[in-house]
């Protein structure tokens, strides 16, 4: 006998052993209570639809050094190592039910980018390598305490810098602790790929520029975890694809 049956068996004998107005009043009869185990079934399953299915690769980083942030790609968790170069790190995943947090440990890859090992399997994008040419429009996108932000910058150039540079603006990434946040080229379907991860401002003269950790050092994640299929199976979420 399923719970849900013996429930509502418990239920109709406890009616029946109540006075008869009070049956009455209640309105309620055996068939009408056969009729209520549907609903209760459905409708857990019906309040989560459509909860779970926000991805966010962005991740909030806290070290014993401050914050900052990172961003989950199909090869791993990638960070520019700001706050600790070394070290306990504890991640912060958005999913579309909430946040989750799990600590690892800080892992240098070379070239000033660094990775920590998750056992939960979080929400990722592909890494781009695709040139990105002075006018292009990318996506400027991280997260602070009070939600996620994106903006949209320009790719300029500049002959007396060397790298990826986007026009400046202020807001969030005037804050510390929005170091790293993902930059992000749309593309088909509206998917996205990381181009690279905002290192800081350059100023040259009357010039401001963001600086972005680009194509040109993201490889060395991808030779990094070349052993990834090799370690322990991971925890998966049916959220997460």
């Amino acid at each position: 006998m399923s719970t849900s049956t013996r429930f509502f068996r418990c239920a109709w004998a406890r009616l029946r052993a109540l006075p008869s107005g009070l049956a009455t009043c209640a309105g309620l009869s055996y068939a009408t209570l056969s009729l209520m185990t549907l609903p209760l079934v459905t409708l857990p399953l019906a309040g989560c639809a459509g909860t779970k299915t926000l991805t966010d690769p962005i991740l909030r980083l806290q070290t014993e050094g401050g914050s900052e942030l990172g961003v989950t790609t199909d090869h791993g968790v990638v960070f520019l190592g700001r706050s600790a170069t070394r070290g306990s790190v504890e991640i912060e995943a958005k999913f579309g039910d909430g946040l989750n947090l799990e600590r690892s440990v800080v892992e240098p890859i070379g070239g000033g980018i660094y990775t920590a090992r998750t056992e939960i399997k979080l929400p990722s994008v592909a890494v781009s390598f695709a040139e990105s040419r002075a006018g292009d429009t990318l996506i400027v996108a991280g997260r602070t305490e009070r939600g996620s932000w994106e903006r949209r910058a320009r790719v300029v150039e500049d002959e007396r810098i060397f790298g990826l540079l986007l026009a400046s603006f202020g807001g969030e990434l005037e804050r510390p602790d929005q170091v790293g946040a993902g930059v992000f080229r749309e593309v088909a379907d509206g998917r996205r790929e990381l181009v690279g991860l905002v290192s800081g401002r350059v100023t040259l003269g009357r010039d401001t520029y963001l600086a972005v950790v680009g194509p040109d050092v993201t490889w060395r994640l991808l030779a990094y975890r070349r052993d990834l299929l090799r370690h322990t199976p991971r925890v998966y979420r049916d959220d997460v694809y």
